[in-house]
């Protein structure tokens, strides 16, 4: 199916600005002028200041005469759709933007490269790497930025709400998302975006709740869904789904229409990353928000759990261009492009020596640090296998519960038993 879905979506997405690319990743592809012409697609270029991402590639161009490089941009779950078929298929671009989910999968489909034989061959000095994703013990993934994931709110819509501050447990955040809601005029308390083409919502915007509260949705590195931290979360949700809390649309909605919604000023509250920002205040300049750490479980006192996504790199391991494809990667790490590119993309650079300029200039991203500082990082599904699939059924089984009435514990049994067999 994998295989199919690969052909099918390359015969519909390769074109032009698709991230799939036209074929560079093993057709040795030249620049007008003779040099390499690296093909690079990610998500970051519409997330970042307009600008900003081609900037540091002509940067690296002029510091690396004889390589050009083509950005390939779209958003993340275009992105998402975009490099599963292209791993199927074999048609990645040279250079490759990577979510942690991903990695596994591309690594077993032998999809991308193993880069610590390109960092070792190049004589790259992997200690100033923050964090390295490592398949089998060797690495395919590095985190190039780091994005916490704290909980966004709606500062006008709150107050007019009723509600002074965002809530800090679960029970004074249903309070408060039946406020918004009642207030209404097409305003509503939460987004939540379970998609199941693009299911990082499960990651993002519901296992976000179980990981704030310390608990976890695995046990000894097995699926342990039916435990009492992961059914207390899909009861709370279901909560504030039965009290129409939940934006309109959540079961065919993605990330981008969760941030749209949320900057047109219909929502109270979302869990969203960093990266969306400088997005939003410049889609909507007008629009009052702050942000804060995801509520707790209510009594819970301990380190909250701290949701994290990254921007990772890797390489594909068709392509005809690896060292030069090394070169560019190694300059994204390096100190100052990497304290500049997270400066950019607010977020936590993937170089232990860089520092975002933001943590002083910008009020708000103190707070985002501080909160990363106060808390423990979270993200169980990185590095996990079919981790993607693992989202996809276990959003299945939630909308069962949220459209269908499923009972939780029936929904969390048949999501253990699928993850099992898939471990």
């Amino acid at each position: 199916m994998a295989a199919t879905l690969g052909v099918v979506l390359a015969a519909c997405g390769g074109g032009e600005g698709s991230p799939i690319g036209g074929g560079g990743a093993d057709s040795g592809t030249k620049a007008a002028d003779g040099s390499v012409l690296l093909e690079f697609s990610q998500w970051w270029e519409p997330e970042l200041p307009k600008g900003a991402l081609r900037g540091i590639m002509d940067d690296f161009e002029k510091a690396n005469p004889g390589v050009k490089v083509k950005l390939i941009s779209a958003p993340y779950a275009s992105t998402q759709q975009q490099t599963v078929a292209g791993a199927a298929s074999k048609t990645l671009a040279d250079v490759v933007g990577l979510d942690g989910a991903w990695v596994s999968d591309f690594a077993k489909q032998k999809a991308i490269t193993d880069l610590t034989t390109l960092m070792k061959s190049s004589g790259y000095d992997d200690s100033q790497l923050a964090s390295q994703i490592k398949v089998g013990g060797e690495t395919y993934m590095i985190p190039v930025v780091n994005f916490v994931y704290p909980m966004f709110s709606n500062d006008d819509l709150l107050a007019k709400a009723g509600v002074n501050a965002p809530p800090s447990t679960r029970s004074e955040f249903l309070e408060a998302a039946k406020k918004v809601t009642a207030t209404g005029n097409g305003a509503y308390g939460w987004v939540l975006p379970l998609a199941q083409d693009a299911p990082n919502g499960i990651q993002n915007d519901v296992m976000s709740w179980v990981w704030a509260s310390g608990g976890s949705m695995l046990k000894d590195g097995k699926p342990d869904l039916t435990n009492q931290a992961v059914t207390s979360v899909v009861t709370f949700i279901k909560q504030l789904w039965d009290a129409k809390a939940i934006a309109p649309g959540a079961l065919t909605m993605k990330e981008q229409d969760k941030v749209e919604q949320f900057t047109n000023g219909r929502i109270g509250m979302m869990i969203d990353s960093l990266a969306h920002i400088n997005l939003i205040r410049q889609n909507n300049p007008k629009l009052k928000f702050s942000i804060s750490a995801i509520p707790a479980e209510d009594g819970y006192s301990g380190k909250r759990g701290m949701p994290y996504a990254s921007w990772g790199i890797g390489v594909s391991e068709n392509s005809s261009h690896k060292a030069e494809a090394q070169k560019l990667v190694a300059y994204l790490m390096s100190k100052d492009v990497n304290s500049k590119l997270s400066s950019v993309a607010n977020a936590f650079p993937g170089n232990t020596q860089s520092v975002p300029d933001f943590v002083k200039s910008d009020a708000m991203f103190k707070t985002a640090f501080d909160i990363w500082n106060k808390g423990v990082p979270a993200n169980e599904f990185t590095g996990l296998p079919t981790a993607e699939d693992l989202m996809r059924s276990f959003d299945v089984q939630l909308q069962e519960t949220l459209a269908n009435n499923q009972p939780v514990q029936t929904s969390l049994s048949k999501a253990q038993s699928d993850w099992s067999s898939k471990f």
